[in-house]
């Protein structure tokens, strides 16, 4: 087996493993939701199928595809085994990303329920939270309203994303994307994401929550991305 296909088996398996975490998590329903991977050094990417239930999916039906979201069969050594699925309709989205973002290996699209519910007020949420300053450097932005099928949702995410510190963005109207430097950090940030998102919104039915002025924030994100854990 070569390396290429070595890389890929392994990514189809975490990515697969990985969509187990937004159920757990309850980040989605039924069908909707995806993860996707980078290939690294290839300009491959491997997304969930398209309309496939959570509890059916398998490393073998995660759909390899070219970072202009077509599915690819194989290269000169081999094939890998694309299954005869749709890969997710987010997937222009996630490719565009993948293109315009090289430091992004892994994407997230939930539509989780406390996330979704700022993004449908178009709201930010505010960094009221000394864990919204660790992993978010700051608010959680609002990106453009844009429809599904074209490179509309990720070019939203990217401009959005490129003057934030935050791997989150609530796209108006439809839910929460994150990145990350690989697919679990990218669910990280969404597991994270839904929680502020709840805790933001209950903290506002009991009165306004205290803002955290910028330096403070910028320290907290500085500590936790470069000194915590290390």
């Amino acid at each position: 087996m070569s390396a290429l296909l070595e890389t890929i088996s392994r990514i189809r398996a975490e990515v697969c493993a990985l969509h187990a975490e937004l159920t757990r998590y309850e980040l989605v329903v039924w069908t909707a939701g995806n993860v996707s991977a980078r290939v690294p050094g290839h300009e491959l990417m491997v997304i969930k199928p398209s309309g496939v239930s959570y509890d059916a999916l398998t490393p073998g039906s995660m759909v390899v595809a070219d970072l202009h979201g077509v599915p690819v069969a194989g290269d000169s050594d081999g094939e890998w085994g694309n299954p005869e699925l749709s890969p997710s309709s987010d997937t222009a989205a996630h490719a565009y990303v993948y293109r315009n973002m090289p430091d992004v290996g892994g994407v997230v699209h939930t539509h989780s329920t406390y996330a979704t519910a700022w993004a449908a007020r178009g709201e930010a949420i505010p960094c009221v939270l000394t864990m919204m300053g660790d992993e978010f450097g700051g608010t959680i932005p609002v990106g453009p309203f844009a429809l599904i099928g074209d490179d509309s949702i990720g070019r939203g995410i990217v401009d959005t994303l490129r003057a934030s510190h935050s791997p989150a963005v609530l796209m108006q109207n439809h839910g929460p994307f994150t990145i990350g430097k690989d697919a679990r950090a990218a669910v990280k940030a969404a597991v994270m994401c839904e929680e502020v998102a709840r805790t933001v919104h209950i903290s506002r039915q009991l009165g306004e929550p205290l803002p955290i002025d910028t330096a403070r924030i910028e320290s907290l994100y500085d500590r936790y991305q470069n000194v915590y854990g290390r």
